[in-house]
């Protein structure tokens, strides 16, 4: 249907894109505001895509008049100076020339006013003079024999003073859903829907609201038997999911990153008797030989011939220098059929230049098509960073949406996730109805945004697992001489940037755009950065070559020059993460005392992963990491160590003093609270 989607929640002072899904350019459509509070003048357009401001606090209504019927969306407006803030940078949004990504990333999924308690002060919020943040929430939801109880868990900024019981917790409900506000009841942090108020759906939306601001939303969806995607046979079986936690499978993957026109490297007749795809699937009993279970190809449709494929001709057509799509099809077959998934990149942000439709909109500017990209000047397209061969598209057009969600439908079914370049650029709108579109289809279908700096409000309902840009940008800084603290000081920032604990991350040390690390930074401090990113709560990313010393970043890849001790420090590091549960995403990281005795005090890092061990279990649940960026071994004293033999390499690293450490050691170690 045409529904907008969820709730949103904003604050004064943020633009809210309202836009029809599954949108017909040929219908028409018609917003208007239904509800606002008292002294709001806030209005809409005629425009099928419009931006709506929320100039007061308070519950706004939102109307949309469509071929379907009349649909509402709630706006929840918090008082501007609790607006999210985001490191995102401040380039041209698409749709609203006036509008940054700053200004889209602050306002994300609302309903009623249906809070716990809190009443809106004014625009202004007090500062805190013992600093804070952004606070953050988690829902969960329990079944009881009358009522379904969905119960918040919020938690203060980790800097500030508040604690969670000064953290006030907004319940909004889906206007999708038959539910109302009156059929349920809200008290001390708790929503509770009566089992006889439930319909075959409801879906629950909610933030955490502080003196600082208020938390990403999260959410709860709760189905009866019989609606979508419940599989009981207990017809009043009631059921509940989170919609906002990434794909298990995709927690703990390990991903490989193909460029794919240089992946198969300068040997004789490479692709000349077959194509790259069969060139990579001719690779995959290697590529899982280093313990990789997730593979991901840069893009691989028709492009204007640059090699990277970034720049699109054609949403629906293979690169013919590729191979055909019955290669490409076995391509993926095959990595199936060995258990490894496939991630598509997925480009909506814009065409190349030499598409067939800018084309058309260049040459004639009474084209259908001159509406379908944003501009500069009457020759000159709107694009990023002077990039001289894309075009942005206009996302306020509906054959734009239309075209690309075909594209979406067009690769999906054939795929086991989307990688999506440059999600900071393209409309929240468009990525929420992206996600809800194929979470209806598959809830395991993963969506990996790239986005740099990371976006906390793209944790809501737009995508599963987030570049980890911070945490790569602190790896180079390290492998560059900074304290090795600062991989640490990363990884929390997660909670200080405003993420809820259930986000997923990927991490890296280089991709297709990076310098190669091992070149920036050295051997020795290349072999600490991998064995962070096995070790560190997120799934590790290997960019093809990484693995066994490739120097040039898109270069062919050097298969008869590879590195064979660091292609097994990969092995091993993929092998351990893969046999304790402790190096698991889930497994909490906590810092422990050290000291280095010999060697340089800033190069080196340790700290403990761990899990509550089953009962019985023979082996510990927690592991201590020793992560070393010099360039000559360290030996560290570690409190939490419970044990010298390195679980990595099955050898003794004692040293006099403590553990002799090359680049990596990873013990056995005492579960927090207990000490040697």
């Amino acid at each position: 249907m045409h529904h907008p989607g969820p709730p949103r929640f904003v604050a004064v002072g943020d633009e809210v894109e309202l836009a029809p899904r599954e949108p017909d350019p040929a219908a028409t459509y018609d917003w208007t505001v239904a509800a606002a509070p008292a002294d709001s003048t806030a209005a809409l357009g005629d425009d099928p895509v419009e931006y709506f401001h929320p100039d007061e606090p308070g519950r706004y209504v939102v109307a949309l008049d469509a071929p379907d019927g009349r649909h509402e969306l709630t706006v929840r407006a918090f008082p501007g100076g609790l607006a999210a803030a985001s490191e995102a940078p401040s380039y041209p949004q698409s749709g609203a020339a006036e509008t940054t990504v700053d200004e889209v990333a602050a306002g994300t999924s609302g309903d009623a006013g249906d809070g716990s308690g809190r009443t809106d002060g004014t625009d202004d919020a007090p500062a805190d003079p013992d600093g804070g943040g952004r606070p953050r929430l988690a829902l969960s939801a329990s079944v009881t024999d009358d009522a379904v109880v969905v119960e918040s868990d919020p938690q203060p900024h980790p800097d500030g003073t508040e604690t969670a019981a000064d953290l006030e917790v907004v319940f909004l409900l889906d206007d999708r859903d038959d539910l109302d506000r009156e059929d349920v009841r809200i008290a001390g942090g708790e929503l509770t829907v009566p089992l006889d108020a439930l319909a075959d759906r409801a879906r629950v939306h909610a933030v955490a609201v502080g003196r600082h601001g208020y938390s990403v939303p999260d959410a709860v969806d709760i189905r009866r038997a019989g609606g979508d995607g419940v599989g009981s046979d207990d017809a009043d079986a009631v059921e509940v999911h989170r919609p906002y936690d990434p794909p298990a499978w995709a927690e703990d993957s390990v991903i490989y990153e193909v460029y794919v026109r240089t992946f198969p490297g300068q040997e004789s007749g490479a692709t000349e008797q077959r194509g790259v795809f069969d060139a990579v699937r001719e690779r995959l009993d290697y590529v899982e030989g280093l313990g990789v279970d997730t593979l991901w190809l840069t893009p691989v449709l028709e492009n204007d011939d640059a090699p990277h494929g970034y720049n699109v001709t054609d949403f629906f057509s293979l690169a013919a220098d590729l191979g055909t799509r019955e290669d490409y099809e076995r391509l993926v077959e095959a990595a199936h059929d060995r258990g490894m998934r496939v991630l598509f990149d997925l480009v909506c942000n814009h065409s190349a230049r030499a598409h067939p439709y800018y084309q058309a909109a260049v040459s004639d500017p009474d084209s259908e098509y001159r509406e379908w990209y944003e501009w500069r000047g009457p020759a000159e397209p709107e694009t990023y960073f002077d990039w001289e061969l894309i075009a942005n598209f206009d996302f306020s057009h509906l054959p734009v949406r239309r075209h690309l969600l075909d594209a979406v439908d067009e690769w999906a079914p054939l795929v086991d996730g989307f990688r999506c370049d440059m999600a900071w650029a393209v409309p929240n709108a468009f990525w929420r109805e992206v996600h809800d579109r194929l979470k209806a289809r598959d809830a395991e279908f993963l969506l990996l945004d790239e986005t740099i700096p990371y976006i906390p409000d793209f944790q809501a309902g737009l995508f599963d697992v987030h570049f980890d840009s911070t945490t790569y940008a602190a790896l180079r800084r390290v492998g560059n001489g900074e304290p090795a603290q600062a991989v640490l000081d990363a990884v929390e920032d997660r909670a200080r940037s405003g993420f809820p604990d259930h986000a997923g991350f990927m991490l890296y040390a280089e991709n297709h755009d990076e310098t190669r690390y091992l070149v920036e930074c050295g051997r020795p401090a290349a072999e600490a950065a991998l064995g962070a990113l096995f070790t560190l709560p997120g799934a590790p990313m290997v960019y093809a070559g990484q693995e066994f010393g490739q120097r040039g970043k898109r270069d062919d890849l050097a298969w008869d020059h590879a590195d064979e001790s660091l292609r097994e420090h990969v092995r091993r590091l993929a092998a351990l993460r893969r046999e304790r549960p402790a190096l698991a995403t889930a497994a909490a990281l906590d810092r422990v005392d050290y000291e280095v005795r010999d060697g340089w005090d800033d190069r080196v890092v340790a700290f403990r992963r761990a899990v509550e061990a089953p009962t019985g279990a023979a082996e510990g649940g927690a592991v201590a990491v020793v992560l070393n960026f010099g360039a000559e071994p360290a030996t560290v004293a570690v409190d939490a160590a419970a044990g010298e033999t390195d679980l990595l390499t099955g050898e003794s690293v004692g040293a006099d003093g403590g553990l002799r450490v090359d680049s990596v050691a990873v013990l056995p170690a005492e579960p927090p609270g207990e000490r040697r």
